[in-house]
C-alpha cells in the first residue's frame, strides 16, 4: 500500500529521512521538549478561546455525536510546501480559476461551451444552482468567482511520489481563510525563533489584496466604493469569520436587516444616516439574498438587492449564480473548460469522477460501492456523502437505493491514500491526513497569498478533515528559494490516478466542502 509523508521519506517516522525542505525544522523539533511544546499547545488553545475562533459542528452528523459550537483544533506542526511546489501549483490555479469565470460568464450569456457538445445542456439549465434571474446579466469585468477556494490533496503515484489533485472548487461562499491567518499569528507568537531559520512566504496581507479585489468589482460610477460584508448573523457557523473579515479590512459588518434598496441602489443604515453601498462581499447563500426575487420567507438578506444588482449599480461578490460552477457534477468538465477557454492542457489534474447520471458509469459505481466515495452533487462540508470502504453493508444498500432512485443527484470517486504529515495528538507526535484550501482572489489580476489554510484529520484513521465536522488546522508554509528543495518531475497531465479503486491503495479520502 503507498503511502506519502510530506515531511517524511519513509513511514513510520523512527529512522526515517526528513524531506530536504523540513530539514531545518525536523533539527529544530528533534531538540524541542515535550512538556515545552505540549505548554505550547495549552497556550494556544488558551488564547483561541479567549479570542473565539470558533466553529459550529452539527450533532447527528459529526463524528463525535455532538453538536456545539467549538474550537478549531490548532495544531503546532506546520504543512511546509517547498517554492518549486507551490509555484507550479498556483499556475494551475490561476489558470483553473480564470477558466472557471469563463464558464460562468457564458452559462449566462451565449452559452457556447454548451453549443459546442462539451457540457450537457441539461446539466446546466436543469441544475438547482442555475440562476435564470442572471441570464444576460453583466457583471464588472466578467468575474464571478472573486473569492475561490480550491480544494487540493496530495496522493502517492505508481513510483510513491506525491501527486497533486484538485478535490473540489468552492466559488460560493469560501470559508476559511480567517483560520490561515490566525493560525499564522500564533506560530509567529509561539515560535518566533523558526522564522528566523525559514524563510516563510507572509500571508498577513491576504486582507488588503481582498479589499483590492472587491473594490475593483465595484460599479463603474463609484469613485471611491464603499464594500461592506454581509453576513447571516452570529448564529452562522462561520460568523467569527465574517467579523474577523470586516474588521480586517476596515469596512462594516452588516446583516440583511441593516440594508435597504430606493430608487435602484443599495443603502446601510447608519447614524448619519443612509449611505451608499458599492460591493457587498456576501457570506449568505443565493437563495436569501432578496426574498423578492429567491426565498420569499428569508430576513437574511434585503428586499430588492437583485433589482439593484441587475441595474448594476451595486457588486456582489462573490455573483449570483457562482454555484453553478462548484456543482459536483460539473467538477469532471473543469479540465474541458481550460482547453475550451484558454486552449490549454490543465496544469493541476482532476480525481478521476464517475458521473452516476451516466448508465455506464452508475453501473460501475453500483458494483463497487464498497470501494468508493459517492457524494451528492450539492453537498458541502462532509455530509451527504458515502465512503464505501469504512460503510456498513446497511449504509451501502441505503444508499444503493439512494442512487438508483436519484443517479444525477450523485457522482463517485475513488478512495485516495492522502497525503499525511505528522500531527501532535494526545499520545504524541503521528502521522495525520491532509488537504489544502488556497484562496485565489480575481480582480484585475488573479492573485494569491501563498499556501492556503491546511485542514487535519486529528483522529487516528479518521476520514474526516472538515472544520464543520470537528477536524483541525495548521499553518501552512511556503518557503523561499534558497530554503527549497531540488525540484522533482511535474507529472504529466496524461499521468492520471488510474481509473479504478483497485489502483489508489488506502481508503483515506477528505471530504472537501467548508
Amino acid at each position: 500500500m503507498q503511502k506519502f509523508d510530506e515531511m517524511y521519506a519513509m513511514l513510520p517516522f523512527e529512522g526515517s529521512d526528513v524531506r530536504a525542505h523540513y530539514k531545518r525544522y525536523g533539527q529544530w523539533l528533534a531538540k524541542q521538549p515535550e512538556e515545552a511544546m505540549q505548554a505550547r499547545r495549552s497556550e494556544a488553545e488558551m488564547i483561541f478561546r479567549r479570542v473565539g475562533i470558533t466553529f459550529a459542528v452539527y450533532g447527528a452528523k459529526d463524528e463525535d455525536g455532538a453538536g456545539t459550537e467549538r474550537l478549531i483544533p490548532f495544531d503546532l506542526i506546520p504543512r511546509i510546501i517547498p517554492s518549486h511546489e507551490w509555484l507550479r501549483m498556483q499556475q494551475g490555479l490561476v489558470q483553473r480559476v480564470t477558466a472557471l469565470n469563463r464558464f460562468i460568464h457564458d452559462v449566462y450569456h451565449g452559452q457556447e461551451i454548451i453549443q459546442a457538445g462539451i457540457v450537457p445542456a441539461d446539466l446546466i439549465l436543469q441544475n438547482a444552482q442555475f440562476r435564470p434571474e442572471m441570464v444576460g446579466v453583466d457583471v464588472p469585468q466578467n468575474i464571478y468567482s472573486h473569492i475561490s477556494g480550491i480544494d487540493i490533496v496530495r496522493a502517492p503515484d505508481a513510483k510513491g511520489d506525491g501527486v497533486y489533485y484538485v478535490l473540489e472548487d468552492n466559488l460560493r461562499v469560501p470559508s476559511g481563510v480567517s483560520y490561515m491567518l490566525e493560525n499564522r499569528k500564533m506560530m509567529m507568537r509561539l515560535f518566533p525563533e523558526l522564522f528566523s531559520l525559514h524563510k516563510v512566504a507572509p500571508v498577513a496581507h491576504y486582507p488588503d489584496l481582498l479589499l483590492d479585489t472587491l473594490r475593483a468589482s465595484a460599479p463603474p460610477t463609484s469613485a471611491e466604493p464603499t464594500v461592506v460584508v454581509l453576513t447571516p448573523g452570529m448564529y452562522n457557523s462561520a460568523y467569527f469569520e465574517h467579523a474577523f473579515l470586516a474588521q480586517q479590512m476596515g469596512v462594516e459588518l452588516v446583516e440583511g436587516q441593516d440594508l435597504v434598496v430606493k430608487d435602484n441602489f443599495v443603502f446601510m443604515r447608519t447614524t448619519r444616516g443612509l449611505q451608499r453601498v458599492d460591493v457587498i462581499y456576501r457570506r449568505v447563500d443565493d437563495d436569501f439574498l432578496d426574498p423578492q426575487v429567491f426565498r420569499p420567507t428569508s430576513t437574511l438578506g434585503c428586499a430588492g438587492l437583485m433589482s439593484a444588482y441587475r441595474a448594476g449599480n451595486v457588486a456582489i461578490c462573490n455573483a449570483v449564480g457562482t454555484g453553478i460552477a462548484d456543482d459536483k457534477s460539473v467538477y469532471p468538465y473543469v479540465p474541458e473548460m481550460i482547453r475550451f477557454y484558454l486552449g490549454e492542457e490543465p496544469i493541476l489534474s482532476n480525481v478521476p469522477t464517475w458521473m452516476c447520471r451516466k448508465e455506464g458509469d452508475l453501473k460501475y459505481v453500483l458494483d463497487h460501492l464498497h470501494e468508493l466515495v459517492v457524494k451528492e452533487v450539492h453537498g458541502a462540508g462532509g455530509y451527504g456523502m458515502l465512503i464505501g470502504p469504512a460503510a456498513s453493508k446497511a449504509e451501502i444498500e441505503e444508499f444503493r437505493a439512494a442512487l438508483v432512485a436519484n443517479p444525477s443527484g450523485y457522482i463517485a470517486q475513488p478512495t485516495l491514500s492522502l497525503s499525511s504529515c505528522p500531527t501532535y495528538v494526545e499520545s504524541g507526535i503521528a502521522p495525520r491526513h491532509i488537504d489544502l484550501r488556497p484562496f485565489v482572489l480575481s480582480g484585475q489580476k488573479v492573485q494569491m497569498v501563498a499556501g492556503g489554510l491546511t485542514r487535519v484529520a486529528l483522529k487516528e484513521g479518521s476520514l474526516v478533515v472538515n472544520s464543520s465536522q470537528g477536524g483541525g488546522t495548521k499553518d501552512t508554509w511556503v518557503l523561499g528559494e534558497d530554503s527549497a528543495a531540488p525540484p522533482l518531475p511535474w507529472p504529466e497531465q496524461s499521468q492520471s490516478l488510474g481509473g479504478t479503486a483497485q489502483s489508489l491503495g488506502a481508503m483515506t479520502q477528505t471530504l472537501g466542502g467548508a
